[in-house]
């Protein structure tokens, strides 16, 4: 799990959106109502999937996972706990099948004391300030409450996204030393290829803990040196992780690649 960039919506959309929720707020929807009211919203539901294919790492990818293709618009905070929320902009995310309707469901642990919601929003918090991702093995460990409460809702521990994510962390480092050869070999246009799988899921998970893992004790003893001099030098850019459209069509500073290079977006 990674941060991720929310875009905003067109005026219009968001207007429809609104009226949506007046709706409901006027009849004083009760859950089955606000659902009923969802299901028959084609227009508005295909409006709200083009807006968070792109906000997704990678092609499509679910949100929580980012393992499998994002399918469904799950309601972060699900419509049977807060029907006025069924067309809320900011409760929408794009899942895989297994974490909206195997793992998720309609859970919404919250604190017993404060009532704050233990799961990680990526949306407006940072998912590593939960969640360390343990390189090696391709396991996720809890920094908090709420990445406890995260991996637990999502299934984060599946064995099949731990292996994934070990896979990915050789892929990553193969990745890497491409991308190097590509630059010193003068291959920009390589070069950037290179540079936006390795921002794309499955791939942008691991990549994101292993920059943030560069200013950790031992880290020389997990990646070797000349991989950590790649990501110091060129992925470890704020900018690079802050907005997922730039993640996804950006190269990386310093990458090699000329103005003149740059694919058109």
């Amino acid at each position: 799990m990674i941060p991720l960039v929310r875009p905003s919506l067109s005026a219009e959309l968001a207007g429809r959106l609104r009226d949506q929720t007046d709706h409901l707020r006027s009849r004083s929807a009760n859950a089955a109502t606000a659902r009923r009211r969802w299901k028959n919203a084609t227009d508005d539901r295909s409006a709200l999937r083009a807006r968070l294919q792109p906000m997704a790492a990678g092609i499509e990818r679910c949100m929580y996972c980012g393992d499998s293709l994002g399918t469904a618009i799950d309601h972060f905070e699900p419509i049977k706990l807060a029907p006025l929320r069924a067309f809320d902009w900011l409760n929408h995310f794009l899942a895989c099948d297994y974490c909206n309707s195997n793992a998720k469901r309609a859970e919404y642990p919250c604190d017993p004391l404060t009532g704050e919601c233990l799961l990680i929003d990526p949306s407006v918090e940072d998912p590593h300030d939960h969640l360390q991702l343990l390189l090696g093995t391709g396991r996720y460990r809890a920094r908090t409450p709420k990445g406890k409460a995260t991996i637990r809702t999502f299934r984060l521990d599946r064995w099949q996204l731990e292996r994934a994510r070990q896979d990915g962390f050789q892929r990553c480092q193969d990745m890497l030393r491409g991308y190097a050869r590509s630059l010193t070999r003068g291959e920009h246009q390589r070069a950037h290829g290179q540079a936006q799988a390795l921002l794309r899921q499955p791939h942008a998970d691991v990549l994101y803990a292993m920059v943030r893992a560069l200013g950790s004790p031992g880290i020389s003893t997990l990646i070797d040196g000349d991989i950590i001099e790649i990501l110091r030098t060129h992925f470890a850019v704020p900018p690079l992780w802050s907005s997922v459209s730039e993640r996804t069509r950006a190269l990386p500073h310093d990458c090699g690649t000329r103005p003149t290079d740059r694919p058109r977006t």
